[in-house]
C-alpha cells in the first residue's frame, strides 16, 4: 500500500502530471491519478497547481511550502489547511483539466482514499474467513494496510517539501535552498534527490548519478517497456554523473 501510494504520487501526481516529464495513454493517465489520489493527498489538477507555483516562486514569496518563508513545520504540513491553498489554480493546470476524468477525480478526491480503505477492509475480512490461522481481520489490515501507510506516505512526501530545503548536499547552485538527501531518495523512490530535480525538473530521472537510486524511475521505464508511457525525457547529457561537491553539506 505505501509502495503502490507512494509510486501514485511521485510517477503520476509528479513527474507525469506536473512536470510532463513523460506521457502516457488516457487509460493508465486516469489510474495513475486514482492511484495519487488512493493516498489522501487531494486531486491531481490541485496537486499540479501548486506544486507548479511551488517551482514558480520556490523559497521566495508566494512559494505555497518555503521552510525559508513561513518555517519548518508550515512547509512540512500545515500549508495544506492554508485557506490560500485550498483554492486550485486552473489557469496553471490547463493542459490537464482538458481531461473530464481528471477533473472528476480532483473534485471527488476524497472517493479514492475511501474506495481503497474499504477494499482493505474487507480484504481482511475476507482473509479472516477464508484463513482463520492466519490471524488477519478487517479492522486490522485497515489500520496498518491504510491508516499507517498513508500517515507514512504523508511523512515522506511533506519532508521533500520541508527537510529536503533546510538539509543535505547541494550537487547543483540553484537559486533555492533545494537539497539531495539519500535516505529520503529511498524512503519516496527516488525524490529526495531533491537539488538536482531543481536543477532540472523536466526530467523523468531525479537520480542523476548511477549511484543515485531512484525507484521511480525504474517504474517509468517498466511502464515504457510494457507500452505504458513513452517520451521521457531524459536528463540533458552534461549533468549525468556530476560528483558531489566538496563542502557542500550544511
Amino acid at each position: 500500500m505505501y509502495l503502490v501510494r507512494m509510486f501514485g504520487i511521485t510517477a503520476f501526481y509528479h513527474r507525469c502530471f506536473s512536470h510532463r516529464a513523460f506521457r502516457v495513454p488516457r487509460a493508465v493517465q486516469l489510474v495513475g491519478a486514482f492511484l495519487g489520489a488512493a493516498a489522501a493527498q487531494r486531486g491531481p489538477l490541485w496537486w499540479a497547481a501548486h506544486h507548479r507555483r511551488h517551482h514558480h516562486l520556490t523559497d521566495r514569496p508566494g512559494d505555497p511550502h518555503s521552510p525559508r518563508q513561513d518555517g519548518l513545520a508550515y512547509s512540512h504540513l500545515f500549508w495544506m489547511f492554508a485557506p490560500a491553498n485550498k483554492p486550485t489554480d486552473l489557469g496553471l493546470v490547463e493542459d490537464l483539466a482538458r481531461f473530464p476524468e481528471l477533473r472528476l477525480i480532483d473534485r471527488c478526491h476524497y472517493a479514492a482514499p475511501a474506495l481503497v480503505a474499504l477494499a482493505t477492509f474487507a480484504l481482511g475480512t475476507f482473509a479472516g474467513h477464508a484463513w482463520p490461522s492466519a490471524g488477519v481481520n478487517g479492522p486490522q489490515l485497515l489500520v496498518w494496510g491504510f491508516f499507517v501507510s498513508t500517515v507514512l506516505v504523508y511523512q515522506a512526501t511533506f519532508a521533500v517539501n520541508s527537510l529536503g530545503h533546510r538539509w543535505g548536499r547541494r550537487s547543483f547552485d540553484t537559486p533555492d535552498d533545494s537539497r539531495n538527501i539519500w535516505w529520503l531518495a529511498l524512503a519516496t523512490l527516488g525524490e529526495g534527490w531533491h537539488n538536482n530535480h531543481h536543477r532540472f525538473c523536466s526530467s523523468a530521472r531525479s537520480g542523476f548519478s548511477a549511484w543515485q537510486l531512484d525507484l521511480t524511475f525504474w517504474g517509468i521505464r517498466l511502464l515504457e517497456r510494457l507500452g505504458l508511457a513513452s517520451q521521457l525525457r531524459p536528463v540533458p547529457a552534461h549533468l549525468v554523473g556530476r560528483p558531489r561537491p566538496p563542502g557542500s553539506r550544511r
